[in-house]
């Protein structure tokens, strides 16, 4: 799966300050709040439902990096929110790294095993050194697509060193 296919550039934010995990994702409830049925899922149950993912695991995976998923009660598509903070915070991560970058995604409920998969190939994607860096070096939310759109090729073809390196 394309980062593309998945966000949008609405979705995108750039130097993100927040003092804690909990308070990075109630401002993602807040963003995700905004595009989907209020009545049915409120930024405080999107907040909820991400938090409650987050107490059965840590979703960092490593690098500086966080993914927290969690289920949508319903929609026809899922919906992802990147943030690049302006300093890291404390994440519990497993690798005892602060976090800056975080991808969090929400997918609806009768879509979880077949995105499954993808979430696995994403993550793994968002781990490349050559990637964090360059969404680490981004200074705007336009940026920060830019590198995303980039990725979507250089990391489908083989996560080609050389084309990483071009892309400055």
């Amino acid at each position: 799966m394309k980062f593309t296919e998945l966000l949008t550039p609405d979705n995108i934010r750039q130097g993100v300050v927040s003092s804690s995990k909990k308070a990075l994702l109630e401002f993602i409830g807040r963003i995700v709040g905004k595009q989907v049925d209020l009545e049915r899922f409120s930024s405080l149950k999107c907040f909820e439902s991400l938090f409650g993912r987050e107490k059965m695991g840590c979703t960092a995976i490593g690098n500086g990096v966080a993914m927290p998923r969690a289920r949508l009660p319903a929609g026809d598509k899922p919906i992802a929110v990147f943030l690049q903070l302006a300093e890291p915070v404390d994440y519990d991560a497993p690798d005892k790294r602060k976090v800056d970058l975080i991808l969090a995604v929400l997918v609806p409920e009768d879509m979880c095993a077949s995105y499954s998969a993808n979430l696995s190939e994403l993550s793994e994607k968002l781990t490349d050194k050559s990637l964090t860096k360059k969404l680490r070096a981004a200074q705007s939310a336009e940026d920060i697509w830019q590198v995303f759109k980039f990725a979507d090729v250089y990391l489908d073809e083989g996560g080609k060193e050389e084309a990483a390196v071009t892309n400055n």
